[in-house]
């Protein structure tokens, strides 16, 4: 995400080659973006890290435990930490981190910030703690995960100690609980509700989208695909002037 000059990723869990050729489809440039963003250190989130911050000379913000679980070959001199609470600039993006419940060593989510414009990534989540609840009321767009149907992974193919790993409060977010975070805690100007993270095995995206849809309101309900890049939105504040556009281009490349 970002805005007119500078972009940063959040994660990069599919290669460098698929990231620059989704970015390519969609008008966009790696040359924009200007920093790595890293969670935590589960595969499918860290996978094209390595080559993307070696080909593109990125800084890659990472923890110091996210890193050494992650086993990431990258230059010393290109890896900075970050801390919760204290914002991270990125020419005009701001970036605050904070921790979040899921089965990592130091997993964090992240808000992005431009000109008053605050776009949440909220994604691999055992559940809505108190942090995420702080930072969603802020949101004007947001990314949440919608990992399952409950009961479709309970009568689902995954073996019972998987499942309970799922659902056992640091490993996913169903889509009843993102439903009730939304409904509970979405700020009045929330525009877009970017519906992430979708299971291949327990969840459908048409399901999704009906049950987000009956209660969206005035927010438009987004479902990214795990199989290709979504298109590109373009976040701003309510009362902005068209010609203005002060805000924030959020896309997803990596479901």
């Amino acid at each position: 995400m970002g805005n007119s000059r500078e972009a940063i990723l959040v994660d990069a869990g599919i290669s460098c080659r698929e990231t620059e050729k989704r970015m390519t489809r969609l008008g966009l440039q790696m040359s924009k973006v200007k920093a790595l963003f890293i969670s935590h250190e589960h595969s499918d989130h860290i996978r094209g890290v390595a080559v993307l911050a070696r080909k593109f000379r990125l800084p890659v913000y990472i923890t110091p435990e996210t890193l050494r679980h992650g086993q990431l070959d990258i230059s010393p001199s290109q890896v900075h930490t970050f801390t919760a609470g204290i914002p991270i600039q990125v020419g005009d993006l701001r970036v605050h981190a904070f921790p979040k419940l899921h089965d990592a060593i130091d997993p964090y989510s992240f808000m992005v910030t431009f000109k008053d414009v605050r776009v949440g990534v909220f994604t691999d989540l055992g559940a809505p703690c108190e942090h995420l609840v702080h930072h969603f009321k802020q949101c004007h767009a947001a990314f949440l995960e919608a990992n399952y149907d409950e009961e479709m992974l309970d009568k689902g193919r995954y073996p019972y100690f998987l499942k309970n790993r799922i659902r056992g409060g640091k490993g996913h977010l169903s889509n009843r609980q993102a439903l009730d975070l939304f409904l509970t805690h979405r700020p009045e100007y929330m525009s877009h509700l970017f519906l992430s993270h979708l299971s291949k095995d327990n969840n459908n995206p048409e399901l999704v989208q009906a049950l987000f849809n009956e209660h969206a309101g005035t927010t438009r309900i987004v479902v990214a695909s795990r199989y290709e890049e979504t298109a590109v939105y373009h976040i701003q504040l309510p009362s902005a002037a068209p010609l203005a556009r002060p805000g924030v281009t959020v896309l997803e490349l990596f479901s």
